[in-house]
């Protein structure tokens, strides 16, 4: 599973016992892969500063958490025909997600601990928000340069009567330059090929003989071409709509068509141009966005910690990867009953959803009698 529990419960002699409990429980259940998540010791300050700090380091972990994931999708996005290899893009410090997060080590020297946390917190904030910028413009330009190319391809790829003509038609179909004669273009229907044969130098008059030509063809019908003199045009139309020929508005225009193309060959080049730059950015800043969301993981369960357990610091933060999400409420019920001693209050609400504690908001979504943080590794789902 892609899912992590970070808990944490106090340091004391009968606290590690209770994680030792927990340990042989989850293992002879086949429950979860249970390490040690070890957090240095940080600049305490003072309780009211550190109330602050648990509701900012809330706000930046989701925001984390999002920028990980729009950080992601646009991976998959760049990808393209490539998305197989999304994960393998994906790294952390040039390691898997999983590897990662089960073998983390405080960033000393991009996160020094002799700081303030309140430092500590601001220079991941700070770094966070210049990704998230430079994220936006880097996918913004990106995204335009897709999508004009995407446009323009859809326009070769519909039918005949709403596709691009440039790239099917060349010179050699028109009667240029000419005063008096002027060349269509027709779509016909495939069953009705041998009628157009028949008929089209006697729709109107003054239409060149044997002039016709298929020129292209999709799963409904040609494109043919005809030639006649202007000043019958508006009576070949209306009598070839009779027939259920369709006349496709289209004038042959050189210095148009190749800018049509010039332009397809630009945009193809800008966007090849652009692929490689930008999915090496990608992989390099979501590898810095991740794990700076991993270390504020760490200073959650730091912060939360001590406003639950008080002071000195003292406790014990473990990672849990449950093995399966079906062994997810067996997991949940072993916690809850090996530190249900460190709220027994709270703890015999888990036992009993329907209980009200005066001042207390507690449900068994959101509410442990240990500190408990969740990790889902699942970014693309």
């Amino acid at each position: 599973m892609s899912e992590f529990w970070l808990i944490s419960a106090p340091g004391d002699k009968e606290n590690l016992q209770a994680l030792e409990r927990m340990n042989t429980v989850t293992s002879k259940s086949n429950l979860s892969y249970n390490t040690k998540f070890v957090i240095p010791d940080f600049k305490v300050g003072t309780l009211d500063s550190l109330v602050g700090l648990s509701d900012e380091l809330g706000k930046l972990d989701s925001f984390a958490e999002s920028l990980i994931k729009r950080m992601a999708q646009s991976v998959l996005e760049v990808l393209e025909d490539s998305k197989g290899k999304v994960q393998e893009n994906l790294l952390a410090n040039g390691v898997d997600l999983t590897s990662f997060v089960t073998h983390f080590e405080w960033d000393m020297a991009k996160y020094p601990v002799k700081q303030p946390l309140a430092g500590v917190v601001d220079t991941l904030a700070k770094q966070l928000a210049q990704i998230e910028t430079d994220l936006k413009s880097r996918t913004a330009a990106y995204s335009t340069l897709k999508a004009t190319l995407e446009n323009l391809e859809k326009k070769s790829m519909g039918n005949l009567f709403t596709r691009t003509l440039s790239d099917i038609v060349s010179k050699e179909d028109f009667v240029l330059d000419s005063e008096y004669l002027i060349t269509l273009l027709v779509i016909v229907p495939k069953p009705s090929y041998m009628q157009w044969q028949k008929t089209y130098e006697s729709l109107s008059d003054m239409v060149v003989p044997r002039s016709t030509k298929l020129i292209a063809e999709d799963g409904e019908g040609g494109l043919f071409t005809v030639t006649l003199f202007r000043k019958v045009i508006d009576d070949f139309k209306i009598k070839a709509k009779e027939n259920k020929f369709t006349v496709r508005e289209f004038y042959y225009d050189e210095n148009e068509i190749k800018r049509e193309r010039d332009e397809m060959t630009r945009l193809l080049s800008d966007k090849k141009q652009q692929y490689g730059p930008l999915l090496r950015w990608l992989k390099v800043n979501f590898s810095e966005a991740f794990i700076a969301w991993i270390h504020i993981k760490a200073l959650r369960v730091f912060v939360e910690s001590v406003l639950r357990y008080g002071l000195p610091v003292n406790f014990q933060a473990v990672l849990l990867q449950p093995h399966k999400k079906s062994a997810t409420k067996r997991l949940r019920e072993v916690l809850n009953s090996v530190f249900r001693h460190l709220d027994q209050v709270a703890a015999a609400s888990l036992l009993d959803a329907s209980v009200e504690i005066p001042g207390l908001q507690l449900s068994n979504q959101d509410y442990f009698p240990y500190v408990y943080f969740h990790i889902d590794l699942g970014l693309l789902d």
